[in-house]
């Protein structure tokens, strides 16, 4: 028995020689095939295009393979990682794709296929490879915040059965590092968000907590170039089963694998991407974005800020676009000066911690030429701050979350408001006729103070409006072309447009809500966090969302624990993200995973194998 080592740039494998195990010799005159073949077919190919580190494909080693079931065993030697794969895809990628290894072990996989040639098939039951992966490679920030890759720490404190076969896309943004992003302006016009960009890191877990894989963000950014880095968000997974998100400059497409499928630039006329790419049912993509140039009412010409939807098409022409500034108020201010100054979305500051904006500070702001990202009222400051677009098939529609109007919106292609879900204070005449009227389960209408900016939880059956939200998704399968139910994260910062006496009084929630759009009625059917006060509060990121596999909704209170000292303006407590997944109308959920020492986390989803490779 002889035990070897083989190494080339993109596997090693470390392997028991045994008989079964096949290398083809030939000379000069003949074939020669020098790299190790475990099974019946072809060799392993670890991370197949460079970009998923803990993926592989067996070749097929020249063979038509067909009815392919893949196994990679677990850990504990008594579950599985178990998938189908479709034959056109192993067409694809030229043998079996094998997703789900563990990091820095040697995994076992499992495969059955039928292999044919020249019409001759057989079938191969259960037969097993070997394949050694290197630990999880994603480039800390730098930041003390981070003391694991991703995480330092993940527990889990609950799973039900009907839950134990998850898995977890995390996307995450663990602190700012040092680079051009910090040196640079974007100055011809001013302003815009480039100094927006953070490190960032997408990854996917199992109900165990074990990484299952990764994307090598570092195989995909140029850190010495503007226009290829940023922080990667608005991760989805389309109906192919790929992954579609954005960073920086330009929006993307890759699957489960790798295999890049676009990469591309943001159309000439806009900038900034973050926050929300939007896969509509038509096959093209809604963006969130910026406008590189736009010329302001007094003359000015600038960049602006997180305020323009942009609908591309598969190849990437422009269809239309959604210029906020012009459709809503710009200037509604009743939020921005409610905002703690300290965490204005990843823009954290504790040196701001519980300070606000007041009139004086927004018309200095306004009369001077202070443009960018910083929480202001005009074009070309950070007045809206839209986090999550999502595509209305049943009027061709757009629903938008605006974290700095809190305020969730239903705009047409023509452009105008259909409806708007937040406090009433503040909108002018024109917009007074969408304002959604809350009712109770019975249709009663919820009366709120202060021109519906205080609603009391405590007397009308626990409504309140969002305040500085994340995501509002539409729940197709529950919602008609009347009725309509969005999920939503409901941060709380600013909630009552104020700040509590002392920040512990914060709280977030996971809410639904049902709209009737014909009488522009919202009623509030479920909400989960307030009972977990301020440990479960998230002042900036996080996400609330359906799925229909399970009839369930996943919730990630992304800075859940995250909180400052009002007086001494110092970080009091550091993230701590949570996943908690409920089953429909469930009180307590049926997952609960709290993550520590990786930074702020901003979004999570399920991953359907099935979509990917079936």
């Amino acid at each position: 028995m002889k035990i070897s080592k083989m190494f080339n740039t993109s596997l090693i494998v470390t392997t028991i020689m045994i008989p079964s195990v096949v290398f083809g010799i030939g000379g000069a005159s003949g074939t020669k095939t020098d790299w190790q073949i475990q099974g019946q077919i072809g060799a392993v190919k670890l991370n197949p295009y460079g970009k998923a580190p803990l993926t592989a494909v067996i070749l097929d080693g020249g063979y038509v393979l067909s009815d392919v079931r893949v196994s990679v065993l677990s850990k504990d030697k008594i579950s599985e990682l178990s998938y189908k794969v479709d034959d056109n895809k192993l067409k694809t990628y030229g043998g079996i794709p094998i997703f789900g290894l563990y990091p820095s072990y040697l995994n076992t996989i499992k495969v059955s296929y039928t292999k044919s040639l020249f019409g001759k098939s057989e079938k191969v039951e259960n037969e097993y490879y070997k394949i050694a992966t290197s630990g999880v490679n994603i480039r800390p920030s730098g930041n003390t915040l981070q003391r694991g890759i991703p995480f330092e720490k993940i527990e889990i404190l609950k799973v039900e059965k009907e839950f134990e076969d998850r898995l977890y896309l995390i996307n995450n943004a663990p602190g700012k590092f040092n680079g051009i992003s910090s040196l640079a302006v974007w100055n011809n016009p001013v302003g815009g968000a480039l100094e927006w960009d953070e490190s960032s890191n997408a990854f996917i877990i199992d109900t165990k907590g074990e990484i299952r894989w990764y994307f090598d963000s570092d195989k995909l950014m140029d850190y010495d170039n503007i226009y290829n880095r940023g922080i990667m968000m608005g991760f989805r997974q389309n109906n192919d089963g790929a992954l579609t998100w954005g960073f920086g400059q330009r929006y993307v497409k890759y699957d489960l694998m790798g295999r890049e499928i676009f990469n591309r630039i943001l159309p000439s006329s806009y900038i900034d991407f973050s926050h929300s790419m939007d896969n509509m049912q038509n096959g093209n993509y809604l963006l969130r974005v910026a406008l590189a140039n736009v010329k302001r009412p007094d003359g000015k010409n600038v960049r602006s800020v997180r305020d323009v939807i942009v609908e591309v098409d598969k190849d990437g022409n422009v269809v239309d676009e959604w210029r906020l500034f012009e459709i809503l108020d710009p200037y509604r201010a009743n939020v921005i000066k409610a905002l703690d100054q300290g965490a204005v979305c990843l823009n954290v500051d504790t040196s701001k911690a519980g300070h606000t904006l007041s009139d004086e500070d927004l018309v200095k702001m306004d009369t001077s030429d202070i443009f960018g990202d910083i929480a202001g009222t005009g074009v070309g400051r950070n007045w809206a701050h839209v986090n999550s677009v999502d595509y209305d098939p049943s009027d061709d529609s757009i629903i938008i979350s605006s974290r700095h109007q809190s305020a969730i919106i239903k705009i047409g292609r023509d452009k105008k408001v259909k409806w708007i879900l937040g406090a009433h204070k503040g909108w002018g005449d024109k917009y007074k006729k969408a304002l959604l009227q809350p009712v109770d389960k019975n249709g009663k209408k919820i009366i709120c103070k202060d021109e519906y900016s205080k609603c009391d939880v405590s007397t009308n059956g626990g409504f309140d409006f969002p305040w500085t939200q994340h995501t509002a998704f539409r729940i197709d399968e529950k919602s008609s072309k009347r009725y309509i139910y969005i999920s939503v994260f409901d941060n709380g910062d600013a909630r009552g447009l104020s700040q509590p006496p002392f920040a512990n009084l914060k709280y977030s929630r996971a809410v639904v809500y049902k709209i009737d759009q014909q009488n522009k009625t919202v009623e509030q059917i479920w909400e989960y966090g307030k009972q977990r006060k301020n440990e479960w509060f998230s002042p900036i990121t996080s996400l609330v969302e359906y799925h229909k596999d399970k009839n369930s909704i996943l919730v990630y209170s992304a800075s859940a624990g995250m909180s400052f000292d009002l007086n001494k303006g110092i970080a009091l407590g550091e993230p701590k993200p949570e996943i908690d997944e409920f089953k429909w109308g469930a009180k307590e959920p049926s997952v609960q995973i709290k993550f520590s020492g990786g930074g702020v986390g901003y979004q999570a989803m399920p991953i359907d194998l099935k979509k990917a490779f079936e």
